[in-house]
């Protein structure tokens, strides 16, 4: 398997589990710094590598009138901060091409959201700027699809690439995951990582806002991890209640310890057992 540079460490293959986390969106410089400080400090006692996971920019909300974030000007800034005062990578979203370039000043990882990992123009923009990118598998995708898009970026010149499953549209506002996208898409030779907190979203389940099942996280990343993942990707809050933007699905972050503990020690196993 190819392995991915991040930071100081490797995703992929026998490489460590590890783990991109963070609030949904950025709410306050402050909250994604006591957010951020603390999963950094949770993976350190755990040694897990750690990517920290904000969004500037949401533009794909079920409302005009939804929280979109900072924007890309602040929030870049924002990221720089929270990177140079934790000395973690970074990954967030972009959802036009001309944010990958200022994106990429500050991120490690360029994430790809799932409604748009068939835009061509935006894995282009991203590839072109050589850092890792995350392309998240389309709710609307067959896992097999997801070759034509390792296909796009490798023509585009990127072969530091990463897949994430996160579901698949059922119908109804509801999300399925069939876990035997994740052997399909690292078939394709590059790490898998398990959204464990957008594969229970209701997308639209609150009719002008996502709704979510947070209770169903832990058996999702309890078996994706038994599956066999490089990475996992959770959306976490110090009090989801108030966050401004998927909180029925985050995990609340003095519940993640003993989340990734589990995950941890069945991640050992496969690797015993299971070795890439």
């Amino acid at each position: 398997m190819n392995q991915v540079k991040v930071g100081n460490f490797t995703i992929g293959g026998a490489a460590p589990l590890a783990l991109l986390a963070g609030p949904c969106v950025l709410e306050s410089l402050e909250r994604s710094l006591l957010i951020g400080r603390t999963v950094k400090e949770i993976c350190g006692r755990l040694g897990i590598n750690y990517v920290f996971k904000a969004s500037f920019d949401k533009a794909n909300r079920s409302s005009f009138h939804s929280f979109r974030g900072p924007g890309l000007t602040k929030g870049i800034a924002w990221l720089k901060t929270i990177k140079e005062e934790l000395g973690v990578p970074i990954v967030t979203d972009i959802h036009e091409s001309y944010q990958a370039a200022p994106a990429a000043e500050v991120a490690d990882i360029l994430q790809i959201p799932a409604f748009l990992c068939r835009q061509t123009d935006l894995l282009h923009a991203a590839a072109q700027t050589g850092r890792v990118v995350n392309v998240k598998k389309g709710q609307f995708l067959a896992p097999d699809d997801m070759r034509n898009v390792v296909d796009k970026l490798h023509e585009s010149g990127c072969d530091q690439l990463m897949l994430t499953e996160r579901g698949a549209s059922f119908g109804y506002h509801n999300l399925v995951v069939d876990m035997r996208s994740l052997p399909i898409m690292r078939s394709f030779g590059y790490p898998v990582v398990f959204d464990g907190t957008h594969s229970v979203q209701l997308p639209g389940g609150n009719g002008t806002s996502s709704s979510g099942n947070r209770e169903y996280v832990e058996y999702l990343v309890r078996a994706a991890v038994g599956v066999g993942i490089d990475a996992l990707f959770l959306e976490v809050h110090d009090n989801p209640e108030e966050a401004l933007s998927d909180g029925a699905n985050m995990v609340y972050l003095d519940k993640l310890e003993d989340l990734l503990k589990e995950a941890l020690a069945i991640h050992e196993i496969v690797q015993q057992h299971h070795p890439v």
